[in-house]
């Protein structure tokens, strides 16, 4: 699992924001496996590696959410195709997207 998904889980946990786009820390990885490089969280301790192990489970939880909603978004097709179907019958809409959903749980 990914190390950021890590990260992610840890900040979410100390009520601090995670970001894609401004994240205050930097991964990096020497070909042995990523780690921390920089940390500049603003009241927030760099986490230890003991402390990111105790978010494996939820990590791969997440990820293998991720991939579940991403299969879910490609079958739910377009939005403006989707508004004309619920337009035409939405009980047809509800019937596709809830097989969909079947077809993908999340974990």
């Amino acid at each position: 699992m990914e190390l950021n998904t890590k990260i992610k889980l840890y900040l979410q946990a100390n009520s601090k924001v995670y970001s894609d786009e401004k994240n205050n820390y930097v991964l990096q990885d020497d070909g042995s496996g990523a780690y921390i490089k920089s940390w500049s969280v603003s009241g927030l301790a760099k986490p230890s590696d003991e402390q990111l192990e105790t978010y494996n489970s939820a990590a791969q939880t997440e990820e293998n959410n991720n991939v579940i909603r991403s299969t879910r978004r490609n079958a739910y097709g377009d939005i403006g195709d989707q508004l004309d179907e619920i337009f035409k019958n939405i009980d047809d809409w509800k019937a596709r997207i809830q097989s969909i959903k079947d077809a993908n749980p999340k974990e």
